[in-house]
């Protein structure tokens, strides 16, 4: 199997220009061997997910972002097909409503942590409330500052309260990007997946990949690691997933609780 560790996110220093969005290293074989291979890791993350809900004691947040047509809902579709949806949830962030926006930032987040037993799956996260308004001017450096410091002491608080953090950002070219917007402009059936505010953020395209540069170092961390996923293949980019929640759950080493002995040799009529 192919190596994670180029690209994890280990430090300050790193760069986003160090990844290319058209590395594919989890790809193998033909696209039919492809398809097996994601059909394959998505029954054994069932399998691990019916795990993690038997033992009861620990859970598992998948945090995804990436720009617009990154494939975060493509992400989701493919990688927990096989998953009985009682053990997965998502919740998807969009733009904070007025209730949301008169708390702090990360009210709303706390409020979708996963259960015990449970998968949970941000598709954005809390991270939308640095990134965007640092973009947009609403907020300064010292405010982004003191957002991430807030987030890494939020995310410490997860991993020490039985979370394990997966975070995956879907790093696409602005190329790879124009065709599929230009796919949903020509597609009836996908045009209302299209919004003309796309064109509006694809034209800060330098700023937000400066802007992610600045997140993904300033948060990556021992227990909650950023991982770049090059995501300019859509099979590249849903094996790559699969394969490092399928990784990070066999690493939590999950087993069923104890049998209960009273029940030997009961039979029941």
């Amino acid at each position: 199997m192919p190596s994670f560790k180029k690209y994890r996110v280990e430090d300050s220093k790193f760069r986003l220009a160090s990844i290319d969005p058209a590395d594919a290293p989890f790809l193998e074989g033909d696209e039919q061997a492809q398809q097996e291979r994601l059909d394959h890791l998505a029954g054994e993350l069932d399998e691990l997910q019916n795990l993690l809900h038997a033992e009861g004691r620990r859970k598992v947040l998948l945090v995804l972002q990436g720009m617009d047509t990154s494939g975060k809902d493509g992400t989701i579709r493919w990688v927990f097909s096989r998953t009985s949806p009682l053990g997965v949830r998502v919740t998807a962030y969009k733009a904070p409503n007025d209730d949301e926006r008169a708390r702090d930032f990360l009210w709303r987040c706390h409020a979708n942590v996963p259960r015990s037993g449970e998968i949970m799956v941000w598709n954005r996260s809390h991270y939308e409330d640095v990134l965007v308004p640092w973009v947009e001017g609403w907020i300064d450096r010292d405010e982004v500052r003191r957002r991430y410091a807030q987030i890494r002491d939020f995310e410490r608080l997860l991993t020490e309260t039985g979370t394990v953090v997966v975070k995956c950002m879907l790093h696409i070219s602005k190329k790879v990007q124009r065709e599929r917007l230009q796919a949903r402009v020509d597609d009836p059936g996908k045009r209302w997946k299209f919004q003309r505010s796309d064109l509006d953020v694809r034209k800060k395209w330098s700023d937000y990949q400066q802007a992610y540069e600045q997140a993904l170092g300033a948060t990556s961390s021992k227990n909650a690691p950023w991982h770049v996923i090059p995501a300019d293949s859509k099979h590249h980019r849903n094996l790559m997933i699969a394969q490092l929640l399928v990784k990070t759950l066999r690493g939590m080493k999950l087993a069923l609780p104890p049998a209960d002995s009273s029940l030997d040799g009961l039979v029941v009529e």
